[in-house]
């Protein structure tokens, strides 16, 4: 695991971490992943919906997310997700989102008003 580091200050420098679960519009597919950059890993599932999935598949909608501080958290965060089942998944969703809204639109919105993908509210915030 690779941590930046800066030399000026001899203090590792944090980076959040996101874990994340997109669907498709038909919830047929749910898919969890691990990002440090939300806005753009969201953005380029949906300018590329058929580079990872079957034509049929094409998620690319953020129906959950949670905020990490530090790379580890949030790695075993994604292996213990990764492991659930689809109805798992599907209450954790719901828990957070019931309606299986796109969160990235109004990640979109935030990030034009503020400037900056880290300052957006998560689901939850570690």
């Amino acid at each position: 695991m690779d941590i930046p580091y800066d030399l000026k200050n001899s203090n590792y420098i944090h980076m959040k971490r996101f874990v994340y679960i997109l669907t498709d519009c038909n919830r047929k597919c749910l898919h969890v992943g691990l990002t440090d950059d939300l806005l753009k890993t969201v953005s380029f599932y949906k300018e590329h919906k058929q580079l990872f999935f079957d034509s049929t598949d094409k998620v690319s909608r953020l129906v959950y997310f949670e905020e990490f501080n530090a790379e580890e958290p949030a790695l075993c965060r994604f292996n213990v997700l990764a492991t659930f089942t689809r109805s798992q998944k599907e209450r954790l969703i719901r828990s957070a989102n019931k309606d299986w809204l796109d969160l990235s639109l109004q990640l979109g919105k935030e990030h034009l008003l503020m400037g900056s993908v880290q300052q957006f509210p998560a689901v939850y915030l570690r």
